[in-house]
C-alpha cells in the first residue's frame, strides 16, 4: 500500500485536513497565548515522544544527533514555531497569521540559497513580491482590525513561524541523520515549558481545557506525523501544496464556528497569496 503513487499524496491531504480546525479549537478554548502554548506544547511533545518507539524508524543510535548543532537547531526551530503560532493566534485575526505562515516555501528557497548554496530563481523573487503584496492588502485593508486584535503583530508572528519551519526543513535536508520525531517532541516540550512558566499554573484552568487538549494531544501529533511520513512517499512540493488547505479552510472554520469576520481585503489578499504560492509550487514540481 505504501508504494502506491497516491499513498503519499492522500496521506498529506489527510494530515492537512486534520490540521484545518486547529485554530477554531484554539479560539473555542478562550485561553491566553501562553496558556495555549503550555497545553499544546506539553501535550504534543509528550504524545510524540511516547509514540516514537512505536513509529520511529531512525533507531536509538541516532539520538546522539540531537545534542549536535544540527539537532539543537531543529529542536529550537520547532520550539520557535510552536511559540510564535500560539501567540500570533492569541493576538491577531486567524486569516492574517495563516496567510503569513503559508510563505514557508519562499523562506525555504531563501535559506536553501544561504545555507546550501542552492540557486534562488527569478520565479522565487517574483513569488515573494506577490505574496508580500497580498499580505499587505490583507493586513492593511479596511476592517482587518476587526478580528482578534493586532494584524501587524499576527503577520510578524506568522512570518516568524514560516521562517522557523523553513529553516527546520533546510537543516533536516542538510543533516539527514537527525531523528525528526524526537526532535519535534523535544521542541514542543520546550515551548510548552516556556508557556507554563509565563502563564502560571492558575491560568492553565481558565477557558475550555477540552478544546486545547484536542489540539495538543490529537490534531497536532496526527497531522505532523502524517505530513512527515507523507514526505517520504511524495515530493515536498505536493506536501507544500496540500498544506495550503489549512490557509484556505482554517479561516473559514473560524468564521463559521467563532464568528470571526472575513473581510474583503483578507479574501483578496488571501487569494493573491494562495494563487502565487500554488503557481510557484506547481512550477517547482514540474522542474
Amino acid at each position: 500500500m505504501t508504494r502506491h503513487p497516491l499513498f503519499g499524496v492522500l496521506l498529506a491531504m489527510a494530515g492537512a485536513l486534520v490540521l484545518t480546525p486547529d485554530t477554531l479549537l484554539m479560539r473555542w478554548s478562550g485561553m491566553g497565548g501562553f496558556a495555549m502554548l503550555a497545553w499544546r506544547g506539553l501535550l504534543m511533545g509528550s504524545v510524540l515522544l511516547l509514540l516514537w518507539p512505536l513509529t520511529g524508524r531512525s533507531g536509538w543510535s541516532q539520538l546522539p544527533m540531537l545534542a549536535r548543532p544540527a539537532g539543537i537547531g531543529v529542536i529550537l526551530c520547532h520550539a520557535t514555531n510552536a511559540t510564535l503560532f500560539a501567540l500570533g493566534i492569541a493576538v491577531a485575526p486567524v486569516p492574517i497569521v495563516l496567510l503569513t505562515v503559508a510563505t514557508v516555501p519562499v523562506f525555504a528557497a531563501v535559506f536553501g540559497r544561504l545555507l546550501l548554496g542552492e540557486r534562488t530563481s527569478a520565479a522565487t523573487w517574483i513569488t515573494m513580491v506577490a505574496v508580500l503584496a497580498g499580505i499587505a492588502i490583507a493586513v492593511t485593508g479596511r476592517g482587518a482590525e476587526g478580528g482578534a486584535g493586532h494584524p501587524l503583530l499576527g503577520a510578524a508572528a506568522g512570518f516568524g513561524v514560516a521562517a522557523a519551519m523553513a529553516l527546520n526543513f533546510v537543516l533536516l535536508r542538510r543533516n539527514r541523520q537527525v531523528p525528526i520525531q524526537p526532535a519535534m517532541g523535544l521542541g514542543a516540550l520546550l515551548a510548552g515549558l516556556v508557556g507554563l512558566s509565563l502563564a502560571g499554573l492558575p491560568a492553565m484552568g481558565d477557558g475550555a481545557v477540552w478544546a486545547i487538549a484536542v489540539t495538543g494531544a490529537v490534531i497536532l501529533p496526527m497531522s505532523f506525523l502524517s505530513l512527515s511520513i507523507a514526505a517520504r512517499h511524495t515530493s515536498a512540493t505536493n506536501v507544500s501544496l496540500l498544506l495550503l488547505l489549512e490557509t484556505v479552510l482554517g479561516p473559514v472554520w473560524v468564521w463559521l464556528g467563532a464568528d470571526e469576520p472575513l473581510t474583503g481585503a483578507m479574501i483578496l489578499g488571501g487569494a493573491i497569496v494562495v494563487g502565487a504560492l500554488a503557481l510557484y509550487l506547481l512550477r517547482e514540481g514540474r522542474r
